[in-house]
């Protein structure tokens, strides 16, 4: 109702550059001067000023992971504020910086005279693992939710472009050998996860599940369609927005299983702004109305006027945050 709603605003200065990150009650509001962790009602836990031109926020295992792409500065939080700050040489920024279920982190890193560094780090924040890239280039990196293996993409090889995904184990220390390896094919990988124990890589053109042993069990091809948006956050699915063209609003929402099948599919022909996974829920943002819906894209919730919105946050217990300029609002079904 409208006084649970109220009690659960977020208030915080509007900046383009603003990004989010729902912990619990918490949320979490990146921008290019400022990290915040903000209590339901409003109150400010922690706080801290930053300075990035490129500011990234991921979330995993109830933390959330905030740096600069290109920059030098990297923050751990969780509801309560920070855990673990980070800071590169200015001659080796970070690149990328990605969270497993239980808190460990990888980051990736320009590093001079080779094609990029990873970076492995458990849960108390010590690193547990590094490595240096001369052959090819390092684009993104991931720790296994059991936390027993590293998952790095790599790509380029004799000036063409490829996604390898190279898996290190982390329980045999120093060793810095490949494990197992396997290709993306004809995909330009955008990011990695897990589910159900798989490992999933979203592409431009597929998704691609292969087993924690470097085994590829499925794909799922867009057959044609542009990505347009995609979410890992959902529990066994992966959420795609695929577009028919480059542009435009006419296209399909479509959630996929781990194992590579087409769970349910829905043609839009409206605008989307944005959308979100989280437990069993997808919640979509179209221009004046927000949808919630099930894995099967059965329709959990629905709630009209919401042209305030920018864009839209899923939780686990099927409330969704309505993000606007200034304030988020928690729509509760």
């Amino acid at each position: 109702g409208e006084e649970s709603t109220a009690e659960a605003q977020y208030d915080y200065d509007a900046s383009d550059s603003n990004r989010f990150a729902v912990l619990g009650d918490s949320l979490v509001v990146l921008s290019d001067t400022k990290l915040q962790v903000l209590a339901r009602g409003g109150e400010e836990i922690w706080s801290t000023s930053v300075r990035m031109s490129a500011p990234a926020l991921e979330t995993g295992g109830g933390r959330a992971v905030a740096y600069d792409v290109g920059g030098t500065e990297l923050y751990v939080v969780d509801e309560g504020g920070e855990i673990l700050t980070l800071t590169a040489p200015e001659d080796a920024p970070y690149f990328s910086a990605r969270l497993n279920e239980d808190g460990w982190l990888a980051v990736t890193t320009e590093l001079p005279g080779y094609k990029g560094g990873v970076t492995a780090y458990n849960s108390q924040g010590t690193e547990v693992f590094s490595l240096t890239a001369s052959d090819r280039f390092v684009i993104d990196a991931y720790v296994t939710d059991d936390n027993s293996t590293l998952v790095v993409t790599l790509g380029q090889e004799n000036s063409v472009f490829v996604s390898n995904m190279v898996l290190y184990s982390l329980e045999t220390a120093g060793n810095v050998d490949p494990a197992a390896d396997y290709d993306v094919t004809d995909g330009l990988v955008a990011a990695v996860g897990e589910q159900d124990g798989q490992l999933v890589t979203v592409s431009d053109t597929c998704l691609t599940y292969a087993s924690p042993a470097g085994e590829v069990r499925a794909t799922y091809s867009y057959a044609g369609s542009y990505l347009r948006e995609y979410d890992l956050h959902g529990d066994g699915f992966t959420a795609l927005l695929l577009n028919r063209y480059k542009s435009g609003g006419v296209g399909r929402l479509v959630t996929v299983d781990t194992d590579g099948q087409e769970i349910a599919a829905l043609d839009v022909n409206e605008e989307i702004l944005s959308i979100s996974a989280a437990g069993r829920y997808l919640a979509v943002l179209y221009m004046d109305s927000v949808v919630i819906y099930t894995e099967e894209l059965e329709i959990y919730a629905q709630l009209e006027g919401t042209d305030y919105a920018r864009s839209v946050l899923m939780r686990q217990d099927g409330s969704a945050l309505l993000l606007a300029a200034e304030s988020a609002h928690l729509f509760l079904p």
